[in-house]
């Protein structure tokens, strides 16, 4: 299970206190995490989930609370950080920063069809409108520059051919570095996989994990996005549900020039910065209880995006 810090019953009855929410009447730790420890908490108040942030330095933290204040407040369905009595939305539990957040209704969609990827474009493109104007500056700490550098690390541990394709994508990032960080920008999920949204037959009714997200260009965010929900079994884009998402993306948000350029780019770049998290993840936790997500699905979704036959719709 992919708790990394446990948490008492006392302990967590003492955090849940100051919220002002009744008894605990159960918790539970929740084993799909791969970076955080999340637990679903049940108060007399209502269901919730608390989550104890594992990776990446606290003073992070009022960045994720902001954006998600602002995604509340835009009516989104996002799991904004509940205040205790004396305001406090960022506390401490274990000795890690703690968050308590409303637990949001619905189920994720291991298949989706094309109507579920319609709503996910749709609602990428409200999380970039309501940020573009007024964007909450976060570099993220998996960038470009993170890239290069632990690709050229976990290079060395790959057969020959896995070496050939991500040292072909490593050059090619450096070369359109600029480009890259030039198309137009706001805040981002940056992790807007199907284990991160949630539905209730083919309604959406939230998205979760905000803790990879930063500012950024939006067309790396849905590249990252139709990586995950518009792939097939062998890797390769499935055409209608792409074309859905774009499709409802598009019709809020129209695609620059610059961006309809760099697109097949931009598709291997997110292929290249998951496979190499899952990389380091799978020899971080090896023999650990912890759920690693396998990083050949990304080799293999690289390898398809070679050619990409994809284009971005009513670019400008």
């Amino acid at each position: 299970m992919s708790v990394f810090t446990p948490v008492t019953r006392p302990e967590l009855e003492t955090f849940v206190a100051p919220y002002r929410l009744g008894r605990l009447l159960d918790f539970q730790g929740i084993a799909a995490g791969t970076e955080n420890s999340n637990f679903f908490v049940s108060l007399e108040q209502g269901e919730f989930v608390l989550t104890l942030i594992e990776r990446g330095p606290s003073e992070d933290m009022p960045f994720f609370i902001e954006l998600l204040d602002v995604l509340h407040e835009a009516d989104m369905p996002v799991p904004y950080a509940l205040r205790d009595a004396d305001g406090n939305a960022l506390r401490e539990l274990c000795g890690k920063p703690a968050l308590l957040q409303p637990r949001l209704s619905g189920k994720h969609i291991k298949t989706p069809n094309n109507q579920h990827c319609a709503q996910v474009g749709e609602l990428l493109a409200h999380i970039h409108l309501a940020t573009r104007e007024r964007i909450i500056t976060r570099r993220t700490d998996r960038g470009l520059e993170w890239m290069l550098s632990a690709g050229s690390e976990l290079a060395a541990d790959l057969e020959a051919a896995p070496r050939q394709l991500l040292d072909q994508a490593l050059v090619e990032i450096d070369a359109h570095k600029a480009q890259i960080l030039g198309l137009p920008q706001a805040n981002l999920h940056a992790d807007l996989f199907r284990d991160n949204v949630m539905f209730e037959g083919s309604h959406l009714t939230g998205v979760i994990d905000f803790y990879n997200a930063c500012s950024g260009p939006m067309l790396y965010d849905i590249a990252i996005t139709l990586n995950d929900w518009c792939s097939g079994a062998d890797g390769s884009i499935d055409l209608p549900r792409a074309q859905a998402l774009l499709a409802a993306y598009a019709a809020l948000r129209p695609f620059t020039a610059s961006e309809a350029e760099l697109w097949p780019v931009m598709l291997r770049v997110a292929c290249v910065r998951f496979w190499l998290s899952r990389l380091i993840a799978a020899k971080s936790f090896a023999g650990m209880d912890v759920m690693i997500h396998d990083p050949s699905e990304f080799e293999v979704r690289l390898a398809q995006r070679q050619q990409v036959a994809l284009h971005l719709p009513f670019a400008l």
